[in-house]
């Protein structure tokens, strides 16, 4: 994972490349975490499913350019830079609840495999990023890792909440 990222004076030191590679390798999982909530929310055919993961794709795309952009800032010019934090945007109307019983029993299945890989793919993430945030010094470094950990803690929630209301009540809640 990510081994001795530090900075000194102003400048990336000894760990450079290894935080380069690290970040390299979260801009990687933040954009295979796009291309499958992008995927799920075409697959689901509930509409708070398609809303809510889309909206989780747009948040990995935007941890990804938040990453890249970091990753571009320490290699030309060695310095660290801020996150303010991504959020979800705003719920349109409330959805209705549009399926056959069969399309539902058969949607249910697969809206609940997704959501089951979500949620350890977003404890992995979270993960990764408290670890990043340890073993980074520079405060604008740990800071950023931070956030994006709360983030992925957040998915993590709001992924589980979604598990147990369509495994037990079989009804989706986000937006509700």
């Amino acid at each position: 994972m990510v081994h001795n990222t530090c900075r000194r004076g102003g400048e990336v030191r000894s760990g450079e490349s290894n935080a380069l590679s690290a970040i390299k390798a979260a801009m990687e999982a933040e954009m295979d975490a796009h291309n499958f909530y992008s995927r799920a929310a075409q697959k689901t055919k509930n509409p708070k499913g398609r809303d809510m993961f889309s909206q989780l794709a747009d948040f990995e795309r935007n941890h990804f350019h938040h990453l890249k952009a970091l990753y571009d800032s320490l290699k030309g010019e060695e310095k660290w830079i801020s996150y303010s934090g991504t959020t979800f945007s705003e719920q349109g109307t409330k959805v209705s609840r549009d399926l056959a019983i069969g399309e539902e029993v058969r949607s249910k299945a697969d809206d609940l495999d997704a959501l089951s890989i979500a949620i350890k793919e977003e404890r992995k993430a979270q993960n990764y990023y408290q670890e990043m945030a340890q073993k980074t010094t520079d405060p604008l470094g740990s800071d950023m890792f931070k956030k994006l950990a709360r983030e992925e803690e957040l998915h993590e929630r709001i992924l589980n909440d979604q598990y147990y209301s369509l495994n037990n009540n079989g009804v989706w809640t986000w937006g509700d």
